[in-house]
């Protein structure tokens, strides 16, 4: 496989060392400054870069060390978005009454909030830090980014200011245009491989929040379709070399998630409208259903079974993911898919609750696996 996603692939995030998470809160306290936590993300990021090229990984990410939070921090580096109230809870435990792996079926994340008209900050967002990611390694560096349905999913109409934009369609337009320019920046940077990581989507299959979509005056049928459109204007001038994924998942944050559902009620359209060369699927638990969606997949499109968990330590066993790739292959092409973990390890400072030799141990894990299914691993 020339471009991403590739047969042994994998989300982004990774466990926080502590000498991190010790220099993020000395800046917050005023006790460093920017340059000096930088200083220690750098090093950090070319340690934690080696460690994926040990386990493997031809797509190698800086594990969000420049990040607290998977969306937050890009969200709010463009002008004009604020993040607004939440009950998230960021610690080390799951919040009290939630089993091991369970849901928090109350969590509200923060919402993206647009107060006034959209712009790209100048010098982009995460040019400087694909830079140093591409000087870091050998193999192809990939950036991640929240997909532009973030920026409408959690308020709908009502996150967006009606003065700075009284039709929603001149939002949407900005939205696009937004990261149209942030991926052609990365782009002209050298940049070969980009993520979107989109939630919305794997929400949607949830009656519950389908609901709460309805109760922000949305249609939970339409937004699919609205996503794609966002998607496919965002990343239409990109490079013919440059692949472009979509992540989805069901939440997760502290080894527990927010919502769950198989993936019928998007599949057909997610698949067959949003023009990416591949999606990574949580498929780690019943939550996310069975594999029947998979047949709507269309020739040629990368489907990375997330079949793998970052949320626990303990090692899959290879016969049973050997099955379970059996399984997927009933209603997709065996050659159309890849392995990866069902998401990051990290999806916020706090990180799910397991040790950090087990995420490698499961990257090792799928490099390894991955080599025994594909010639071309």
């Amino acid at each position: 496989m020339a471009k991403g996603p590739f047969r042994a692939d994998q989300v982004g995030s990774f466990l926080r060392p502590k000498e991190l998470m010790d220099a993020r809160e000395k800046l917050k306290n005023g006790d460093w400054d920017a340059a000096a936590l930088r200083e220690v993300e750098d090093r950090l990021i070319t340690e934690v870069v080696k460690s994926q090229e040990a386990a493997g990984m031809k797509a190698v990410t800086d594990g969000d060390f420049r990040r607290t939070s998977w969306s937050g921090d890009f969200l709010t580096a463009i002008d004009g978005v604020e993040m607004r109230s939440t009950t998230e809870r960021i610690g080390s435990e799951p919040p009290a009454g939630v089993p091991k792996g369970g849901m928090v079926p109350d969590w509200q994340p923060p919402t993206p909030t647009t107060t006034k008209k959209l712009a790209l900050p100048d010098g982009g967002i995460q040019r400087s830090d694909f830079e140093f990611l591409q000087g870091a390694t050998s193999q192809t560096p990939k950036v991640c980014i929240p997909s532009p349905s973030m920026l409408h999913f959690r308020g709908g109409r009502g996150g967006v200011d009606e003065g700075a934009y009284p039709d929603m369609e001149e939002f949407f337009e900005d939205v696009s245009a937004i990261w149209r320019a942030e991926i052609m920046d990365l782009a002209d940077a050298g940049c070969r491989y980009v993520q979107l990581d989109d939630t919305n989507l794997a929400y949607l299959c949830d009656d519950r929040l389908r609901e709460r979509v309805r109760g922000l005056g949305e249609d939970p049928d339409q937004l699919p379709l609205l996503y794609a459109r966002l998607i496919n204007t965002a990343i239409a001038d990109r490079p013919d070399d440059m692949a472009i994924t979509v992540h989805l998942c069901r939440g997760n944050s502290l080894s527990v998630g927010h919502a769950q559902g198989g993936y019928e009620p998007v599949a057909e359209k997610m698949f067959n409208e949003v023009k990416v060369d591949g999606f990574f699927l949580e498929y780690d638990s019943d939550r996310a259903g069975d594999f029947q969606p998979l047949r709507f997949v269309p020739k040629g499109l990368k489907i990375v079974l997330g079949i793998v968990t970052s949320k626990f330590g303990e090692l899959e066993d290879t016969d049973d993911l050997k099955r379970r790739i059996d399984e997927a292959s009933e209603f997709m092409p065996v050659d159309q898919m890849c392995l990866s973990p069902q998401c990051g390890f990290a999806s916020h400072t706090g990180g799910n609750i397991l040790e950090f030799d087990q995420q490698w141990a499961k990257l090792n894990m799928i490099s390894e696996l991955a080599k025994e299914v594909w010639a071309d691993a």
